[in-house]
């Protein structure tokens, strides 16, 4: 059984402070070495920030947090790819697991998400 000690108002505000470092990022990716990659990425996770805070105005923080679960195992698993590429993936990935830990999931269900995603050939 999945639960959410957070409330809804403390998961859009931890949202909110996501996508503000996601947006200071994106603002300083030009003085990074691949300015194009690295705003990609803070683009993605600010997209999945959004997403979730949308979902979090209506919907309670176990739903909120099954809905994250959803979105992360249908990600393909894309670690040991080279660091520029499925950077898409890459950044979403990384979003949704800042979410869990910011709501507390269990290390446990990170794992049991994270072995039901597809790999890279069958995605």
């Amino acid at each position: 059984m999945l639960e959410v000690v957070l409330s809804s108002d403390e998961i859009i505000r931890g949202l909110k402070h996501y996508r503000r470092i996601a947006k200071q990022d994106l603002l300083r990716a030009q003085e990074t070495q691949n300015p194009q990659v690295f705003s990609r990425h803070a683009e993605m996770r600010r997209e999945i920030y959004g997403t979730l805070s949308n979902f979090a105005e209506t919907l309670s923080p176990e739903e909120v947090a099954n809905k994250a679960l959803a979105m992360y195992q249908k990600l393909p698993f894309v670690t040991g790819t080279q660091r520029n590429e499925h950077i898409e993936v890459k950044a979403q990935e990384n979003a949704l697991e800042n979410f869990f830990i910011m709501i507390g999931l269990s290390p446990k269900l990170r794992r049991e998400a994270r072995s039901k995603r597809p790999s890279l050939s069958t995605a």
